[in-house]
């Protein structure tokens, strides 16, 4: 399915460009330690309950892949090598990566910390030829952050995203097989993706979605694009169902969003030991409430929405949610709510997973938070943790900026409160969110 090199697209036919860096996390670590070269590196979580977020190729051989179970690829590969993960390390890496598009065009979207849509058509004037900035821009990837990656180009985010992944290097029957670099999907491409790609290859579709379409007889997107979109709402919901029969017909109508606004953040742990007493469960409320203000204050914000996701051993989950009429950012405020959340939630069963979000974003500046000096009276357990979380908030500014200012002066580790102690010394982690990959210790 490769580009014939005669074809050089306009800017109209290719305008939206993906780039995508190959196994991102497991090649930092080996460019910090060039000794594990050529061997199967993995970057995730460890022990029994840990998943892998990224793999080498050389691991991937062994049929390792993200989103694995570390037990799984153990077994499948008993020489893996696996790491924590240093997200200080990848962020100065995406950084460096986005400052190279950013040369390109600044009109760019990032996703994540290795992923970036660029729109190309603020080019036009300039002459650019797509199909030659994106091997330009490849090449400068590979020369200056001796990072490997695909590059896609279609008419819309679809293709281009479909494209940097048919660019990049796989694995057949153990062997790897090197990708082409760069794809512009043309027109005749896109007839051929369309009739031969399995429904899971769009946007979205995920494990459950897929084994959903499956059992409604759809494996390819072809067949999507011949079932009735009313039909489809019924199993998926509406605004599924016109999104997929949408891609089906190869209509992609978002934009590529510059500066695009983080609307949530958050941080989860699945525990080495699942907590079987609501105490325990109290007190990672704190730790995890700890993480999520850093990262507030570290970005100037405060939230008002607070939310916590309860994960059982049997899998499920149950989640709360509360917004205050103030925002937050306070970890004694934040963990009220927490707190209060948590024992709405019937903790029968042992607790695998803890996850905290914030969202509802205010700039601090234009927090306003008063004081309240209204009795709280009844059992409303919500309405008393506001009441705290307001005292908190107005009460200990003085602390969190003096803890900030030390931290930015002598290291996020340089101080802390009594509840950031544990068996191991001060315990000052940093807000990981959808990057948590399980507990970290032996198998």
């Amino acid at each position: 399915m490769s580009n014939s090199p005669v074809e050089s697209p306009s800017l109209e036919e290719a305008p939206i460009l993906h780039v995508d860096l190959d196994a991102f996390f497991a090649s930092v670590e080996i460019l910090d330690d060039p000794t594990l070269r050529g061997k199967p590196v993995c970057v995730g979580g460890a022990a029994e309950r840990g998943v892998i977020a990224s793999a080498s190729y050389e691991a991937r051989r062994h049929g390792v892949r993200s989103a694995m179970p570390s037990v799984v690829a153990r077994r499948l590969c008993p020489e893996l090598i696996m790491l924590p993960g240093r997200f200080d390390r990848y962020e100065e890496y995406s950084h460096r990566f986005r400052s190279v598009v950013n040369d390109l065009t600044p009109n760019y979207e990032p996703l994540g910390l290795d992923e970036v849509f660029a729109d190309l058509r603020s080019l036009r004037r300039l002459g650019v030829n797509p199909l030659e900035a994106a091997w330009k821009l490849r090449q400068r990837i590979r020369d200056e952050l001796k990072l490997e990656c695909g590059v896609g180009l279609g008419r819309n985010k679809l293709f281009a995203k479909l494209a940097s992944k048919k660019s990049k290097p796989h694995v057949v029957n153990g062997e790897l097989v090197e990708g082409d670099g760069v794809v512009w999907v043309s027109p005749d491409l896109e007839r051929q993706w369309l009739a031969q790609l399995p429904v899971q290859s769009l946007w979205g579709v995920g494990p459950q979605t897929a084994q959903k379409l499956h059992q409604l007889g759809f494996r390819w997107v072809r067949d999507l694009a011949k079932v009735d979109e009313a039909t489809l709402a019924r199993h998926l919901g509406s605004a599924m169902a016109a999104t997929l029969i949408s891609y089906a017909h190869g209509e992609d109508e978002r934009s590529v969003e510059l500066n695009r606004e983080l609307k949530s953040l958050g941080h989860d742990e699945t525990f080495a030991i699942s907590l079987t007493t609501l105490d325990q469960v109290l007190a990672q409320c704190r730790h995890h409430a700890g993480v999520v203000v850093r990262a507030l204050r570290a970005q100037g914000r405060v939230a008002r929405t607070v939310s916590v996701v309860v994960k059982f051993d049997d899998l499920q989950s149950v989640s709360r949610s509360q917004t205050l009429p103030f925002g937050v950012d306070d970890e004694a405020a934040m963990t009220s709510v927490a707190q209060a959340l948590v024992r709405s939630v019937e903790l029968s069963r042992p607790v695998r997973l803890l996850g905290l979000y914030a969202s509802s974003f205010l700039d601090r500046a234009a927090n306003q938070v008063q004081l309240s000096f209204d009795v709280v009276t009844g059992t409303d357990l919500r309405s008393q943790a506001i009441e705290v979380s307001r005292e908190q908030q107005v009460s200990s500014a003085s602390l969190r900026d003096a803890l900030d200012d030390i931290r930015r002066r002598y290291g996020a580790s340089s101080v802390g409160v009594a509840a950031d102690i544990d068996a191991q010394g001060l315990r000052i982690e940093r807000q990981r969110g959808s990057h948590s990959f399980g507990p970290e210790g032996p198998v």
